[in-house]
């Protein structure tokens, strides 16, 4: 089974991306970030034409997660964290397909930091670690995948060079305990356990020629508790769907379940 996650960055101008993308790559379940649209202007049409069913959270101009199955429908367990009946952004989306359950995550940037948008981003880390406890524990598989906005380490297999972003709230202290204490509930980093050192970036700045140079950050994260990662064959980067005509700053992450 192919579990992959990709932070579309607006779902409505880069649809025939991720349409052309969902019928090279067939994963089995698709987890999407930034749709940058409401829950009325999903794109369900064209999504089930492509073969898949869907369950979406929303949020027109920002933020929205989406959860796809390929010739299935998601069953949503959970739309939103607990523990901030006040927070309005779509970043969480909990779903079962195919008996496994899966979550996709759009964890806030935190830029500019310090202030209150990093403050948000270490309260939201600080909820996501706090539900993610008992989903680790779980006898069944579960896989929590999306754009974490961390990257984990000052090394080459995270980041190109730390040197442009050491002020980012990506690289904080607090952002990288954050994603320490998470991973430390029993976690798996599918990506950084089946290729370690090795570059695996994801995410690519429009500025600065940062494509052509592959100066890109590793920033999108597949999880795996211990009854997934019993099953991890295999998992990777399509890089090159970050290569074409308009494309979104990120590109899709994967992970093969046996």
């Amino acid at each position: 089974m192919k579990i992959a996650t990709f932070n579309v960055n607006g779902i409505t101008s880069r649809l025939q991306r991720l349409l052309e993308w969902l019928d090279e790559s067939q994963p089995d379940i698709a987890c999407l970030q930034e749709l940058k649209t409401s829950d009325a202007t999903f794109p369900l049409q064209a999504i089930e034409a492509a073969g898949y069913g869907a369950v979406w959270h929303g949020q027109k101009g920002f933020n929205g997660v989406a959860v796809l199955a390929r010739g299935a429908q998601p069953v949503e367990i959970r739309r939103g964290l607990p523990g901030d009946p006040d927070d309005t952004h779509s970043r969480y989306l909990e779903a079962q397909v195919h008996g496994l359950t899966v979550a996709s995550i759009y964890l806030p940037n935190g830029n500019p930091q310090p202030g209150p948008k990093f403050d948000y981003k270490l309260a939201w880390f600080e909820r996501l670690i706090q539900h993610a406890a008992a989903l680790c524990e779980a006898r069944e598989p579960v896989v929590l995948v999306g754009d974490y906005n961390v990257v984990p380490s000052n090394e080459v297999g995270d980041i190109y060079s730390p040197k442009s972003w050491l002020d980012d709230a990506l690289l904080q202290p607090e952002s990288r305990d954050a994603w320490r204490r998470l991973l430390a509930q029993g976690w798996t980093d599918a990506i950084a356990t089946l290729h370690p050192g090795v570059p695996m970036y994801t995410f690519w700045d429009y500025f600065r020629n940062r494509w052509s140079r592959n100066a890109g950050l590793r920033i999108d994260h597949l999880l795996l508790n211990a009854a997934a990662a019993k099953q991890l064959a295999s998992a990777g980067i399509d890089r090159e769907v970050r290569g074409r005509d308009k494309p979104s700053d990120h590109a899709p992450a994967w992970v093969v379940l046996k």
